[in-house]
């Protein structure tokens, strides 16, 4: 709703990275409840995986890309990058971590501000 965003890169994604991950990002709103949305990845379900008490996971149907928002950020990233040439993975790294850094709320909540979500929220805050 109001384009909030964490980002944080990694070189690859397992369960341990996705582990640090939620733990920063539990860190980073430490007094309210958070819903992160993601699909079924194995990372997203280690066995070894704790997640912390002021994040809830919501997990999207099998293979319904469509219903998450990340991937229309991935897509809008996607598209600035889609035509470089970069000649090492710091390259590309050093990119994205531009493109993130650009990233203004109000462009974030424009590009994932599905209206079901934010239909659903709205609803949540009234009761």
């Amino acid at each position: 709703m109001t384009g909030a965003s964490f980002f944080w890169q990694f070189s690859h994604v397992d369960t341990q990275c996705y582990q640090r991950f939620l733990d920063e990002f539990s860190k980073a709103y430490p007094d309210s409840i958070n819903i992160l949305q993601v699909d079924n990845g194995r990372f997203h379900k280690g066995k070894d995986l704790i997640v912390p008490e002021n994040v809830i996971l919501l997990f999207q149907p099998p293979y319904r890309l469509e219903l998450n928002p990340i991937e229309r950020l991935w897509e809008h990233l996607k598209a600035d990058l889609k035509w470089g040439s970069f000649q090492t993975l710091t390259q590309l790294q050093t990119k994205v971590d531009q493109l993130l850094a650009e990233l203004t709320p109000e462009v974030v909540a424009s590009i994932t501000g599905y209206s079901f979500i934010l239909n659903a929220l709205s609803a949540l805050n009234t009761v």
